[in-house]
């Protein structure tokens, strides 16, 4: 995948071959290309003049010398209840049978131009139906339909239309009126002939594809008429096949309808869920149910069911600005930057509607060119909530414990308070508001805002401006826009507190040591290897986070450095659905391993940093490893001389007790150290 800096933005790809059929944006650092084409999936007859084009199109009708698509619905203006629908060169004539029951009893008189009754209200068995949205009046008949309309309720049943495939290649899906194709086909024209269910038919022939169904073809177009089946007040056991249509058996007339050990008098309603209502009528149940359209979400949204409603929305996702490492901001609109001032900045604040904001206060730690995230204060209508280290958090200046729950209805003067702070099973707290506003928080150098969508546009602070573009994110506090090599007035210009908030007293641009590479690329290696984060790197392009690591990694006064960006990237990819390996087992990083200085032996016993890597990659390491291995050996040569000597002294001893058994004196040559020296003259 083609890689990518503007986040959210349109990008152009020349090299893609009809490249006007996709529309590409950058997605999470990568390129991804997608067509923008209406569904086909159900589609028997694709129009072979849509053959090589970006979209191929169902086979459209010619009715009357008018030219249709195939989707395309619409009504005779003369008779408003006689409807058509073009499918697959086949148009299908119906009329609609009206069903229009008011719970206010305020039915209205159709319109000129319009087939059935409306109910003033749109109102369905107690629920309420949106505006433009469809119910499904009975979920014994699925195909009577019910629609808003300007505040108004009109019902009625649809008729199937005759689709092109045989039985055989039609399938029924759960919850829908009407069955569907399977298959696509190409077909070869024949002029002024019709193509039906495999078959050609010649101009003006008849033909009866069923019993409710009379078809003619004119000019390459079936045109059949169908019957619409009368709407019946019984339930499905007490229907039998008529003919073309069912129809209701005599049965016994009740008063009261029995469900789930519940009775309900006549025409008495119920809610059985967010989508569903009943309404009991002579004994039988009918329920109603929404009917909730296909939803395809663009690549920054989301598909929801917001609570208490039935059907799922598009939602713009939470914008989310990160902060992480030493320390590197990824704004909301996916800008990334690095800035190691050590004072106190405003992070993200409601720039209009002044509602909240954010303030970060970075630590120096003694260095002179690193910092890292000391504190995060949030103000929030006279609210004052400080996360600080070791997961710390004070309310309005007062230590307090965790899970913490402030909860103030609002007064006359001002706005009440829902704020809880809580603990994250794999660790950090979460901080959330009523405004949607959360905080994640690692109690070390990570933390995580996200806002709702509706602060698009609104914000303002190191975080950026949150409007859907990365180019303006670097825009200081007096509107002046700045280039990614100045960042450090950009960063200032946000800058709050005056002198004392800043751990060091002065404040330079200073140039970044020089690296050894080697060592670097061998830390920040494990963001380039696939498996360490369980392919991740198909979703998130893991080159910012590199570029991050190795900076830190050079100018890390502790050993340790790199797994605060490897958590920042590993949070990113659970953020976006990815499931993890244990990676800090596989890059020596274990939570909390901030605290202590990783040794150069942490990662040579490590099952990922090999010692082949960590030779290849860390010349000085490399220098150490093979001076603790000489050591070792020198030991293990010494403890081994000494065992040889215990056990030759223990052989010696065992031969002379031996000897003085079983073998007579004259018989043993004395040793050395046994025989008797010379007289000295």
């Amino acid at each position: 995948m083609e890689s990518c800096s503007n986040e959210g933005e349109e990008v152009q790809i020349n090299s893609i071959q009809n490249s006007k059929c996709f529309k590409c944006i950058c997605q999470n650092g990568f390129v991804k290309c997608f067509k923008s084409c209406p569904l086909i999936d159900d589609c028997y007859l694709l129009d072979p003049k849509t053959s090589g084009t970006c979209c191929r199109r169902c086979k459209g009708c010619i009715f009357r010398g008018v030219p249709y698509a195939s989707g395309d619905e619409w009504s005779d203006p003369e008779e408003p209840c006689k409807t058509y629908k073009c499918i697959a060169s086949v148009v299908t004539e119906t009329i609609q049978k009206c069903y229009t029951q008011c719970d206010n009893n305020q039915l209205t008189a159709p319109r000129p131009g319009e087939c059935c009754a409306t109910c003033q209200g749109c109102n369905l068995n107690g629920q309420t139906v949106a505006e433009g949205q469809e119910v499904v009046a009975s979920i014994d008949d699925r195909c009577l339909v019910c629609q808003c309309s300007g505040n108004k309720l009109s019902c009625a049943k649809k008729t199937c239309p005759i689709l092109q495939c045989p039985k055989t290649k039609q399938k029924q899906h759960a919850n829908e009126c009407c069955p569907r194709c399977t298959e696509q086909r190409d077909f070869v024209p024949v002029i002024g002939k019709c193509i039906f269910n495999n078959k050609v038919y010649y101009d003006k022939t008849q033909f009866t594809p069923d019993r409710c169904t009379n078809c003619t073809c004119l000019n390459g177009t079936s045109i059949c008429q169908r019957a619409t089946c009368p709407i019946l007040e019984c339930a499905p056991e007490f229907q039998e096949e008529d003919g073309c249509c069912p129809r209701c058996i005599v049965a016994e007339v009740r008063s009261v309808c029995s469900h789930q050990n519940n009775t309900y008098m006549n025409n008495e309603t119920w809610n059985m869920g967010p989508c569903r209502s009943c309404r009991c009528n002579n004994g039988n149940i009918r329920c109603s149910e929404m009917r909730c359209p296909q939803v395809k979400c663009r690549p920054n949204e989301e598909l929801t069911v917001p609570a208490g409603e039935c059907c799922a929305k598009c939602v713009e996702t939470a914008g989310t600005c990160t902060v992480f490492g030493d320390p590197h901001f990824k704004t909301f609109d996916g800008k990334f930057f690095s800035f190691q001032g050590s004072c106190k900045y405003l992070l993200a604040q409601d720039c209009y509607g002044h509602n909240f904001s954010i303030r970060l206060t970075n630590d120096g730690r003694g260095t002179r060119r690193s910092s890292w995230p000391k504190t995060i204060t949030l103000k929030l209508r006279g609210l004052r909530i400080t996360l600080g280290q070791k997961l710390r958090v004070k309310i309005n200046g007062t230590r307090v414990m965790l899970p913490y729950l402030e909860q103030q209805a609002g007064t006359a003067h001002g706005h009440g308070h829902n704020v809880s702070v809580e603990r994250l099973p794999e660790g950090g707290i979460m901080l959330r508001t009523e405004l949607g506003l959360s905080i994640e928080w690692d109690g070390n150098s990570f933390l995580q805002v996200s806002v709702p969508a509706q602060y698009k546009r609104h914000l303002c602070g190191l975080c950026g401006n949150y409007n859907g573009s990365g180019r303006d994110d670097l825009t200081g506090r007096d509107g002046r826009q700045h280039s990614d090599e100045d960042v450090w007035h950009f960063a200032n210009s946000w800058k709050v507190g005056g002198p004392k908030s800043c751990s060091r007293q002065r404040e330079n641009v200073l140039v970044a040591p020089a690296c050894n590479k080697r060592r670097t690329n061998f830390y920040c290696r494990p963001l380039s290897v696939s498996q360490v984060f369980g392919g991740c790197d198909s979703r998130l392009n893991p080159i910012n986070y590199i570029t991050s690591c190795r900076m830190d990694v050079c100018e890390c006064p502790t050993g340790s450095c790199h797994c605060d960006i490897f958590a920042a990237y590993a949070h990113e990819c659970r953020r976006l659905g990815a499931q993890l390996p244990d990676w800090r087992a596989a890059t020596n990083c274990p939570a909390g391993s901030w605290r202590r200085n990783a040794t150069d032996a942490d990662f040579l016993g490590n099952s990922y940093y090999g010692e082949a890597h960590f030779l290849r990659y860390g010349k000085a390491a490399a220098r150490r490893h093979k001076q603790q291995q000489q050591h070792q050996q020198q030991l293990q040569h010494q403890q081994t001389r000494l065992q040889l000597q215990k056990q030759r002294r223990k052989h010696n001893e065992l031969e002379n007790e031996f000897n003085k058994k079983h073998v007579p004196n004259k018989f043993l040559k004395p040793r050395a150290q046994d025989r008797t020296p010379p007289p000295i003259h």
